[in-house]
């Protein structure tokens, strides 16, 4: 074990009370709150020489040491699979993300991914996303388009992971939703937690959850529909797709979320259209918009004309 990969924190009276998880990302922040988790769930982490949970709390004086493991060689297979690249250089890439490709390799899947695809295209990438998720310190979902940022390197992982901690990365999207809103413009403010039932689905939390604001704005009305610009201040999983449901206007094409309200859409109408961040190593403030794919503008053309 090496100083570079063991970190030791002694709480202080200040951070006492807190949970384990939320102490240690905001006390290493070149690591986000899933990847801590991911490290105390693994065996990572010790408080006082003994091995948490992610929701225990801390008191003032325990002694919280936290060992980044060495990475794992990679047992993916590059694939020349097509790429829209919007923006790359040595620390960066910036892809325009097809919908219906995966962005890392689940169970039972270990093929046709973003993953797949950039390891041929990069041929090298940051190893702190872990063995099946190199270089991605965000994701959108399977069948959401658009702006998606990867690290190139190590040091570019943990100064974007950084960013997107402390929610200075600008996040936009695209929904094409059911219904006519009646206001132009609001916010919604609801916690979100996974389903108590339905443990791959995402719901409104009536108590606990992680807190979660998205703002909304119309952009086009239809008599049955409207184009929606969402601009997410948090990054919880579904996030748009629950906050939208929950607001009576769920996706459309969204089967999980939107019931019948979802209609005979290809996939969610949802698209990140829009990502704004600092350059991880000239701090340059850099904003990407990702085109409106073709099956986004014909539906478009269906429910707003």
């Amino acid at each position: 074990m090496t100083q570079e990969n063991r970190r030791e924190f002694i709480v202080k009276g200040t951070d006492a009370g807190t949970r384990l998880d939320r102490f240690l990302a905001n006390s290493a922040n070149e690591f986000s709150r899933s990847r801590i988790q991911a490290l105390i769930r693994d065996g990572f982490v010790t408080v006082n020489g003994a091995v948490p949970r992610a929701r225990d709390i801390v008191r003032a004086g325990n002694r919280v040491i936290l060992v980044e493991p060495p990475v794992q060689a990679l047992d993916l297979v590059p694939e020349k699979i097509a790429l829209s690249v919007l923006f790359e250089d040595d620390d960066l890439i910036v892809i325009n993300k097809a919908a219906g490709i995966s962005v890392h390799p689940g169970a039972g899947r270990k093929r046709g991914t973003l993953v797949n695809a950039l390891l041929s295209h990069c041929k090298n990438l940051s190893g702190i996303g872990g063995k099946e998720r190199p270089g991605i310190v965000h994701r959108l979902d399977k069948e959401t388009s658009g702006c998606l940022a990867v690290a190139k390197n190590d040091f570019a992982h943990q100064e974007l992971s950084r960013q997107f901690a402390a929610r200075t990365v600008e996040k936009i999207y695209l929904a094409l939703v059911a219904g006519k809103l009646r206001r132009g413009s609001g916010t919604i403010v609801a916690p979100i937690a996974r389903h108590r039932v339905h443990r791959k689905r995402m719901a409104i939390a009536r108590e606990g959850g992680r807190e979660a604001r998205t703002d909304f704005k119309v952009v086009r009305s239809g008599g049955e529909a409207s184009l929606l610009e969402c601009r997410l201040h948090s990054g919880r999983t579904h996030q748009i797709r629950v906050h939208l449901q929950h607001f009576g206007h769920p996706i459309l094409g969204d089967v999980v979320y939107g019931g019948r309200r979802a209609g005979n859409f290809s996939r969610q109408m949802l698209h990140a259209w829009k990502l704004g961040l600092d350059h991880p190593r000239t701090k340059e403030r850099m904003h990407f918009q990702a085109p409106l794919p073709e099956d986004f503008k014909r539906a478009m053309s269906e429910v707003l004309s």
